[in-house]
């Protein structure tokens, strides 16, 4: 009867709605203290709250929250309440919210669940390798002709536990380095932003685009997704096959955050306390995950998609070690963030020979909607554009925020840089622009990406007001950490170019300088630009 109740859970859960408990009125006041939790589990962490404020004076209020979406809000106010306890799907999260500038933020919590990163394989590829005779290896999956997804490292620690799964997968020895390479090319044009992408890829999920049968993600999605199928008009369900060693799991942090008060804190703790009780582990492995240990307590023995015993676990690696590896695939995949600068002063107002009546403004506008495709779509990218006095004292203004590159195309952003116009009486405000743009390019910073700033501009500086060469190249050298490229690509248009400007600027963050002597080729220039970015170390092709 539990094994029933458990997929009973699992098929619901993802449909619940929260209601806040009513005020007690033996209670002057009741102290609230909000919760944002993983939407598997969100269901789970309001009933035991409920139980644990019954009779108190305190209350729970649960959210629903992606964490991606949280980790994003806590790191830039956005207007969004702050919780006072976060429990997100992985410790990953809490590191990068921190590192985004979330100061209140743990770097580690209180695990109160744990489900290990698998590859979710259709029965009919499962089959195609030998299930349920034989369970297929990761290695002999990549190495198949199955059709392969990845949901992006970068932003999904299912996509870097999975790279790490990946290493361990491969022979130790000379040929592992290009065969890890290899291994993540096959997965680069099939990576999407996370892991409920890749399900709607499924076969017969009623995608235009190429089924992909195989892509990691956590043993409780694939438990939730096989009990929904049962009852469904498509009754295939998926194979979940494990790592040959460890990697590290989604280990769903209890973490409060430093501004709660001292009555969240105190009811935060009872609340940690009741999920980590026999009824509160019970209640959570009803919806798919297991214990902090890695014990399933629903043990689905009789169910050959997934493995009931126990799973060894693998702590999360030191910073430098996920810097490392995801720069790995930054390298392979160059799924970039970069912030693009495009000179708006007066003098891209100039009509350029021979383009039809064509001013450089046009010219480089239309150049860069075009080069939004040869990002990839997983990559991000912002767009400011720069001339003096833009915005108030500022020589910058942004006109497109920090987004992915297909969601940008979907909003129409490739017209909203092709309606871009020059100022007419506006200067090149260039030094102020690029230390700015700098300096928000490497407080952004994400690993796992290819991190740029591109300056694309037909002149030099001519703001009297602003920081000097000096002091923008010393700033400029003051914010470079090895470990954390983060290069300027300079694309110069025109006859007014300082070159040498160009090449010392680029030059102190380790980048380069493009220059297109005629304005109306500035897109073949962006493109070979871009272009030679696929590979920015030698060690990478």
């Amino acid at each position: 009867m539990i094994a029933t109740a458990a997929v009973v859970a699992l098929g619901t859960a993802g449909w619940i709605t929260f209601d806040v408990a009513g005020e007690d009125p033996g209670c002057p006041g009741q102290d609230v203290i909000r919760v944002a939790a993983a939407p598997e589990i969100a269901a789970v962490v309001d009933r035991v709250g409920r139980g644990v404020a019954d009779g108190e004076c305190f209350r729970f209020e649960v959210e629903d929250r992606d964490p991606a979406a949280v980790a994003s809000s806590l790191a830039v106010a956005d207007g969004t309440r702050r919780p006072d306890v976060w429990i997100p799907d992985s410790t990953l999260r809490l590191r990068r919210a921190k590192a985004a500038g979330a100061a209140d933020v743990p770097e580690s919590g209180s695990p109160v669940a744990n489900s290990p990163v698998v590859f979710a394989m259709t029965e009919d590829a499962a089959k195609s390798l030998g299930w349920p005779g034989k369970t297929p290896t990761w290695q002999e999956l990549l190495a198949s002709g199955v059709s392969v997804g990845l949901p992006d490292p970068g932003s999904d620690p299912v996509g870097v536990s999975t790279l790490f799964g990946i290493a361990k997968a491969l022979p130790p020895g000379p040929a592992a380095a290009p065969a890890f390479a290899a291994a993540i090319r096959r997965l680069a044009p099939n990576t999407l932003p996370g892991v409920d992408d890749l399900y709607a890829r499924l076969p017969g999920a009623g995608s235009s685009k190429q089924p992909i049968s195989a892509f990691p993600a956590s043993e409780t999605s694939v438990l939730r997704y096989n009990a929904r199928s049962g009852v469904a008009a498509t009754p295939d369900q998926l194979v979940a096959i494990y790592p040959p060693q460890p990697v590290p799991s989604l280990d769903y942090p209890f973490a409060v955050l430093g501004d709660a008060g001292q009555a969240q804190q105190q009811a935060a703790e009872k609340l940690l306390r009741a999920l980590l009780a026999p009824d509160g582990q019970a209640a959570l492995a009803a919806v798919g995950v297991r214990t902090p240990d890695g014990r399933m307590l629903f043990g689905h023995t009789a169910d050959s998609h997934v493995r009931g015993g126990a799973q060894p676990l693998a702590a999360l690696p030191p910073e430098q070690v996920l810097d490392d590896v995801l720069s790995q695939w930054a390298k392979v995949n160059t799924s970039s963030r970069a912030r693009v600068l495009i000179d708006v002063s007066g003098s891209m107002n100039a009509v350029v020979p021979d383009s039809g009546g064509r001013t450089r403004m046009e010219l480089t506008a239309e150049a860069a909607a075009r080069a939004l495709d040869l990002f990839r779509p997983t990559s991000e990218t912002s767009t400011w554009v720069f001339a003096t006095n833009l915005d108030g004292d500022r020589d910058y203004r942004e006109v497109l925020p920090m987004a992915q590159v297909g969601a940008q195309l979907a909003t129409g952003a490739a017209q909203k840089l092709r309606d871009l116009r020059a100022t007419p009486d506006g200067q090149t405000g260039l030094y102020d622009t690029v230390l700015a743009a700098y300096q928000q390019a490497r407080q952004d910073w994400q690993a796992g990406r290819l991190n740029l700033v591109i300056l694309m501009t037909d002149g030099r500086n001519e703001d009297p007001h602003g920081i000097t060469r000096d002091q923008l190249l010393a700033g400029l050298r003051s914010l470079q950490d090895p470990r954390r490229p983060l290069p300027i690509i300079g694309i110069g248009m025109g006859g007014d170019i300082d070159v040498p400007e160009l090449d010392a600027i680029t030059g102190a963050t380790g980048g380069k300088t493009f220059v297109a002597p005629d304005p109306a080729r500035i897109s073949d220039v962006f493109y070979g630009a871009l272009a030679g970015l696929s590979c920015p170390t030698p060690g990478c092709a």
